[in-house]
């Protein structure tokens, strides 16, 4: 196992009916700021449980928030801060909503001329203005740790960013929100946490056995539950474990002492930037050629993922590591995600040379948990994914 720190700051609040807790949470002579996104809180009773909660505060909104915060639109968010001298962000929503509070905490407090400069230059937040969050859809993990993920329309980028001051003081989960949530928002969410533990799991053999048998019970868990959260999401049984699952895959525990690999999402994060396809279609659609790609470095894990997870027994190494690509793809298929770019777009040609362009010209000259893919090794990805 591999030498490591870890310190997770932020107090998880979770079960039925927690979301008035907040109003404990929240300093009262705090000025603050509630992001949400497109109205659906209203719709839910979300909106209604969070102000009465907050009724005694002083709060003022800012909706509108979109699926990948747009920068555009959280410089808009950033001028209400400013003018209205707001100390504190209460993000209701999903991944989208709390990373863009993310950004607008670390923006409030930054002192450069240009805030896509933390992104663009890979600025490390050390403090941002406090927040906390309402999770309404999970999914990213973003409740429970300091990244984020920020889009940009007009350059169609889509960037990452993170420090120590960027975790939420406190998250509420209250698993009966999913109730509300769209069928493929849900199959959205499942895809996005088993594709976040396979980028801290599938890499090489470390010797941690604790880590990687967290990671496999998180699969294990999310591949259980999956069918039972869709076909009935008020299964409040299923929706927590479905729900803390998605939590437990990024908050920074089963990384820790382990190598980590992120390549998929870096060229996920290109797809959804160039064709505004959802994030965890985009991870679907690269991964298996991703792990293909680079079965050699990957069978160990490839074959134990198999065992371990998917039950195959049978065969060498190279047939279970195979098998296990070949159950992970069909797990996205049976929950109704396309796994080929091509089943998503007809202008796919070419987009295998601007991503690797696109590597090229950020630097980007090695990926991995090896750092060796190339942008050349990643334009042969993208295309067997097409």
């Amino acid at each position: 196992m591999n030498t490591f720190e870890f310190k997770n700051p932020t107090k998880i609040i979770f079960g039925k009916d927690q979301i008035d807790q907040i109003k404990n949470e929240i300093p009262h002579d705090a000025k603050v700021l509630l992001l949400y996104g497109g109205g659906s809180i209203k719709k839910n009773g979300i909106y209604e449980q969070v102000t009465k909660a907050l009724k005694t505060h002083n709060v003022i909104e800012f909706a509108g928030i979109p699926a990948n915060p747009e920068y555009a639109i959280l410089m808009e968010a950033l001028k209400v801060i400013k003018e209205e001298q707001v100390t504190y962000l209460l993000a209701v929503g999903g991944g989208s909503v709390i990373d863009g509070t993310k950004f607008l905490s670390a923006a409030a407090l930054y002192d450069g001329d240009e805030p896509w400069d933390i992104l663009s230059k890979n600025i490390r937040t050390l403090e941002g203005m406090p927040f906390g969050t309402v999770l309404t859809l999970p999914a990213t993990g973003s409740e429970m740790n300091s990244g984020a993920v920020i889009t940009r329309a007009d350059t169609k980028e889509k960037l990452a960013m993170g420090g120590p001051g960027l975790f939420p003081v406190f998250s509420v989960l209250d698993p009966q929100v999913i109730q509300s949530i769209p069928h493929h928002q849900l199959v959205n969410g499942i895809t996005d946490a088993f594709t976040h533990v396979l980028e801290q799991y599938l890499t090489y053999p470390t010797g941690a056995y604790l880590q990687d048998r967290f990671s496999e019970s998180i699969l294990q868990t999310l591949i259980e539950v999956a069918p039972q959260v869709l076909k009935d999401p008020a299964d409040y049984n299923a929706a927590s474990n479905f729900m803390w699952s998605c939590t437990m895959a990024l908050n920074g525990l089963i990384q820790k002492g382990v190598p980590s690999d992120w390549a998929v999402h870096a060229m996920g994060h290109e797809l959804t930037a160039l064709y505004g396809i959802d994030h965890a279609r985009t991870l679907a659609v690269i991964a298996p050629s991703h792990y293909n790609y680079n079965f050699e470095a990957k069978k160990e894990k490839l074959a134990q993922y198999g065992e371990r997870v998917w039950n195959i027994t049978t065969g060498s190494t190279e047939d279970k590591a195979h098998a296990a690509i070949e159950k992970t793809e069909a797990f996205f298929n049976e929950m109704g995600i396309d796994t080929k770019l091509s089943q998503y777009t007809k202008d796919y040609e070419g987009t295998a040379e601007i991503i690797s362009k696109r590597f090229k010209a950020r630097g980007w000259e090695g990926l991995g948990e090896h750092q060796n893919l190339k942008p050349e090794d990643v334009e042969k990805i993208v295309k067997m994914a097409y």
